[in-house]
């Protein structure tokens, strides 16, 4: 037997989106047309260990709260959890923790996607198997939204697995096209320093709005078509060396993405979009379905200190892109079998 006990740690990416986020929900592509995302990862991450655990007949789990000696996967209380442990036949002898470089719940850059991928890719590594980032993008959706039945769209999960600048479609029989977006190194760092992301310090429950916006996607066809085509332009515009448009296209995308459901903006939001557009941004948006979380702004980088200093309850957090999806960042032992 290997002297050492299996570990393997995994290191997956948050995201910030910039057009078209919504058109990624089945009650859309499905019905109305291929939805298109534009959306980036960042270089701010979830981190899932998975470590061999002394009661081999058990299971172990630290997150928020913590679980000691679960005899039975199917009584594991964390959902994505116990279904990632089923779906890869992971039945006991693991302890498995988490821990993220930001606020990880209701913040809107896909933490609880980015968990389930980054759960998946341990597990699979724990075993001895190599999961591309199509399956472990496909795996986090089946659990997320068929085995949870959780309401949301599908672009989380591709970023969170594939890393980069993306645009998706997303097409009428469920198939996903990905590609990165094609602009250079320095054109992307002169977005970055464009781009200002701050924290309103609100969370809230993504679920709720999505299934708000499920509801009434009837109601938004066209909104929701203008919101594909933003994702298109922007980037069409992102590889042709024209980034400096970014704000134009932000604006336009949060303008529409408002009127889609109630509880995605509210008073004291547009208070603080407002304010920033009124100090020097070009343009802006909630990241995620909305309600709360973080906001994205684009504006000259010499006036990110303005807006800064006119939105004082708002936690500014630098970010860069990231050019990689979920990976193993250590592993030792040998694979475990069940």
């Amino acid at each position: 037997m290997d002297s050492h006990k299996r570990v393997v740690i995994t290191r997956t990416p948050f995201r910030i989106s910039f057009a078209g986020g919504g058109t990624d929900i089945p009650d859309y592509y499905r019905r109305f047309g291929t939805g298109a995302v534009l959306s980036g990862a960042m270089n701010r991450y979830m981190f899932v260990s998975a470590h061999q655990y002394f009661f081999r007949d058990k299971i172990r789990i630290h997150y928020a709260r913590a679980e000691n000696d679960v005899a039975d996967v199917n009584e594991v209380q964390h959902p994505s959890i116990r279904e990632c442990l089923k779906l890869t036949g992971i039945k006991n002898g693991i302890q498995i923790s988490s821990v993220a470089d930001i606020p990880s719940k209701g913040t809107g850059l896909g933490s609880s996607s980015s968990f389930a991928v980054g759960l998946l890719n341990a597990l699979h590594v724990w075993k001895g198997e190599s999961a591309t980032g199509k399956q472990l993008a496909e795996e986090a959706i089946y659990i997320e939204r068929t085995a949870l039945k959780e309401a949301g769209g599908k672009q989380d999960q591709y970023v969170a697995a594939y890393g980069g600048l993306l645009l998706m479609e997303f097409k009428k029989d469920d198939t996903v096209a990905v590609r990165q977006v094609d602009i250079s190194k320095g054109n992307l760092k002169d977005l970055e320093r464009h781009l200002l992301l701050m924290y309103t310090g609100k969370e809230r429950n993504s679920s709720d709005i999505h299934v708000k916006q499920a509801g009434e996607v009837g109601s938004h066809i066209q909104a929701y078509q203008k919101m594909a085509e933003i994702a298109y332009s922007h980037c069409d515009a992102l590889e042709n060396g024209r980034w400096d448009e970014t704000g134009k296209f932000l604006h336009e995308n949060w303008m529409l993405k408002k009127t889609l459901a109630g509880g995605i903006s509210d008073p004291h939001i547009d208070s603080i979009y407002n304010t920033a557009m009124q100090n020097g941004a070009e343009g802006g948006k909630m990241i995620g379905a909305g309600g709360g979380g973080f906001m994205l702004f684009y504006a000259d980088p010499d006036k990110h200190h303005k807006i800064i200093e006119a939105l004082p309850q708002m936690r500014t957090e630098p970010f860069e892109f990231e050019e990689g999806g979920s990976s193993v960042i250590y592993s030792q032992g040998d694979p475990v079998t069940q």
